[in-house]
């Protein structure tokens, strides 16, 4: 028993560590997925709140798989273990059977799973971690307490550290399509082999006072003036693969001119990502002249994109080119405010937050 309990704490506490570790990589990416879920039940008022919830959530996670390998406080991180799975049992449920949320994100971006394979992998670990609180006894504490409680603290200030270093210089490794080496008309085609999904129209008639649905132009045979259409839809009877991995890529001039193929078009040229306008002193530090200025020695376009109309009139800078682009769809390809991609034509070169964006010809 003992080495089954052995091999359970490691198994559990390396996927739970695995698990906190990958969405360290991506905070922002969580609270944007934690705002889906405070929408989906009304819950607007705690957006603000979705980063810090974030961050924490990961740095729990990692504690306590760290935790329950070493044997710290057993009783407490085998509560908290039962406790963790038991809520992310529930997400898992709801994305499944709600149908609100298409994902749940537990691995993040990086390892993207079906909500069916979530839910049954979030079941299995319920039931393995209520065996594990049975059988205490058997998990041994691999350090003395007070080893321990120093590997605990370094495990969660290294974690936080993490966090703030990828806020601030973009996710170590990026699982987003917009991803350096990507080209971007590519990752708005389905993919090869996909299948779209199979519609039918769906007409429902009245008829003597009675409903009638109707699929396609299966029309009964004592169809006559009788029928009256009251309603017709799309019907999807059969979900496809067909889905790009990114939609709603569009650029548009200040004008409202779509120019995204005439952008991804050029040759060569640096794309500037604002998702948000915040005080002059910190947008000079984002976008710093020298920097742009050197691109324009070089004769490489730069093109600001934001979902702000008024952010020409807000930064006045000189040599750029301002475009307006979908809020979501910003926040999706720049994790970092403000953030530089080198672009050659619809492939991206380079990406870098604005903290090395004088190394971006480098």
């Amino acid at each position: 028993m003992q080495i089954v309990i052995t091999v359970i704490r490691w198994f559990v506490g390396l996927l739970f560590i695995f698990s906190g570790l990958v969405k360290a990589n991506d905070p922002l990416g969580l609270s944007y997925k934690m705002q889906e879920f405070f929408e989906a039940w009304g819950l607007h008022s705690l957006h603000q709140l979705t980063l810090t919830a974030s961050i924490s959530m990961n740095v729990l996670e990692v504690v306590v798989g760290i935790a329950l390998i070493i044997g710290w406080q057993k009783k407490i991180t085998n509560l908290v273990l039962i406790l963790l799975i038991a809520f992310f049992t529930f997400l898992t449920y709801y994305v499944l059977y709600s149908g609100k949320i298409k994902a749940c994100g537990c691995f993040g971006d990086c390892i993207p799973l079906t909500p069916y394979q979530t839910f049954t992998k979030d079941i299995i670990l319920f039931i393995v971690s209520i065996f594990l609180l049975f059988n205490l006894k058997y998990q041994k504490q691999i350090f003395k307490p007070a080893i321990g409680t120093l590997v605990i603290i370094c495990s969660v200030v290294l974690t936080i550290g993490l966090q703030l270093y990828v806020l601030a210089n973009l996710p170590f490794a990026d699982c987003l399509p917009y991803k350096k080496g990507n080209n971007l008309e590519e990752q708005m085609k389905p993919p090869k082999g996909s299948v779209p999904d199979s519609i039918v129209t769906l007409s429902i008639y009245n008829t003597n006072g009675k409903t009638v649905e109707i699929i396609g132009d299966n029309f009964p045979d004592n169809f006559d003036s009788t029928y009256i259409l009251e309603k017709r839809e799309d019907k999807i009877v059969r979900q496809g693969n067909a889905e790009p991995k990114i939609k709603d890529f569009t650029l548009f001039t200040m004008q409202g001119t779509d120019t995204t193929n005439a952008i991804l078009s050029t040759q060569q040229y640096v794309l500037i990502v604002v998702n948000k306008l915040e005080d002059t002193q910190t947008m000079e530090k984002q976008l710093p002249k020298n920097v742009i200025n050197n691109f324009f020695k070089l004769k490489i376009p730069v093109f600001i994109v934001s979902s702000t109309p008024t952010i020409k009139d807000y930064l006045k800078l000189e040599n750029v080119n301002y475009l307006i682009g979908d809020a979501t769809v910003l926040k999706t390809a720049a994790r970092v405010n403000t953030t530089y991609f080198l672009m050659n034509r619809a492939t991206v070169v380079n990406k870098l937050s604005f903290n090395k964006a004088s190394s971006l010809l480098n």
